[in-house]
């Protein structure tokens, strides 16, 4: 077995473990199993929460991380992928890890790793497990990667379970059908713990309680046991009334004007999604929540790339939807937030991706989209998005990289225009690299 090098600076560890790791993916948990064996299973002397879900489980758990700092707790967040800077993926207080800390705990476990030739991503949910319990943090945060019965988080010993969102993606992985997806997610619930569902499809619904039956485990679902009401937005905010019909939460049963930093009608819907799972938390940790710090907590939440102005001449919008339904939100968005305006689309997406209904729904409300290829291996290949636009008659143009599509958007962007960055994750963060935020 070979001696991995010891790593010394950031920059290095994230090449080692791309170019030897990224590729070396197992859908299964033996890895990771054995990996935290060999750790002395800290994901089981962990508490706090666990989120997945085909869309929102990003905003969501940050929404999570916000109410729980404004309570005072120490608070980790583990999510991916990461936008600009790896460090992302571990958040302590709603900071990334130090450098030296991430260095220091790959290399004290290097040699496990490579020993089980762990992928990329079981090697950072190892070291958010383990540098989370090294700091004996009151709450943890983790975010599924893929899917729930079989990703690397799921030996997660949660307090508290979430399912934001049911649609389809990744058919290979998680299967075609609804049901099939939803028995995926389904697999992050745990025996006896409390999982909050969001709003699904009735299919996806019916699976996610079967599996909470057999599991025991308590279900609080939204439209049956809380409501979302009178969502409104401006440039800045979300907000809308939560209606809670379940009296055991201690909170009153109408929350109203709420608000929240991150836009769309969906955003409500992932808040909400977050004030019952603190709640619920908040009773097994016996804590007294305050629905001061809740409104405090909404409007301080740290998520980058969702519905995120950039610029205001013109007026330049980052969002990372990057499936059907995600793009259906960002289209629903942008006409009830700038009835009357134009959009100019900069589109990159992947090629495992169903693009040929992202673009089609772009193009409903489309002036033009300027389609270009992310740096992902996974991209979608320029020429195969731009047939799909041709094919539905949008007006577009092909061009050489996502920076350089920006700014043509940007250079021919009209009063009355709005330029849009959208597509995937990865292009939103070949942006945010390059320009400062705002």
């Amino acid at each position: 077995m070979n001696t991995p090098p010891k790593i010394h600076t950031l920059n290095k560890l994230i090449e080692y473990i791309s170019l030897r790791n990224a590729g070396n993916i197992k859908y299964d948990l033996d890895r990771i199993k054995l990996i935290l064996t060999r750790m002395s299973n800290p994901e089981k002397k962990l508490k706090g929460i666990h989120v997945a879900g085909t869309n929102g489980k990003g905003s969501t758990s940050a929404m999570l991380e916000a109410v729980c700092l404004s309570h005072d707790l120490y608070t980790g967040l583990n999510t991916s992928p990461h936008l600009v800077d790896y460090r992302e993926r571990f958040r302590i207080n709603g900071k990334n890890i130090l450098t030296r800390d991430l260095l220091q705990i790959y290399n004290q476990w290097s040699q496990l790793f490579e020993e089980t030739e762990a992928s990329f991503f079981e090697i950072t949910t190892a070291i958010a497990f383990f540098y989370f319990h090294q700091l004996q943090l009151h709450t943890s945060i983790f975010e599924v990667g893929l899917g729930g019965r079989l990703d690397a988080t799921n030996p997660f010993k949660a307090t508290i379970s979430v399912i934001t969102s049911i649609s389809r993606d990744h058919p290979k992985t998680l299967g075609e059908s609804l049901e099939q997806i939803a028995r995926e997610k389904a697999g992050i619930i745990k025996k006896s713990v409390p999982v909050v569902i969001g709003k699904l499809p009735a299919t996806a619904s019916r699976v996610i309680k079967e599996v909470a039956q057999t599991n025991n485990a308590p279900t609080y679902c939204f439209q049956e046991d809380f409501v979302v009401e009178n969502i409104r937005m401006d440039n800045h905010k979300t907000t809308f009334d939560l209606l809670i019909q379940r009296n055991e939460l201690s909170l009153p049963n109408e929350l109203k004007d709420l608000q929240t930093n991150l836009l769309g009608d969906h955003q409500a819907h992932n808040a909400a999604l977050a004030i019952i799972s603190f709640l619920l938390y908040c009773q097994k940790i016996k804590l007294t929540p305050d629905p001061a710090k809740i409104r405090e907590g909404l409007l301080k939440v740290n998520w980058f790339g969702r519905m995120q102005i950039i610029s205001n001449n013109p007026l330049t919008i980052l969002d990372c939807a990057h499936n059907e339904e995600g793009i259906e939100n960002l289209v629903k968005n942008l006409r009830k937030l700038f009835p009357g305006k134009t959009f100019l689309f900069v589109v990159a997406i992947l090629r495992d991706k169903n693009f040929d209904e992202m673009i089609t729904h772009l193009g409903t409300i489309a002036k033009k989209l300027y389609i270009s290829q992310n740096h992902s291996e996974r991209a979608a290949d320029t020429l195969e998005q731009v047939k799909i636009a041709q094919k539905h008659g949008i007006d577009n143009s092909s061009e050489p990289d996502i920076n350089t599509a920006l700014d043509k958007a940007v250079k021919d962007a009209g009063e009355d225009d709005i330029v849009i960055v959208t597509g995937s994750i990865y292009t939103v963060s070949e942006i945010l690299a390059r320009k400062p935020l705002k």
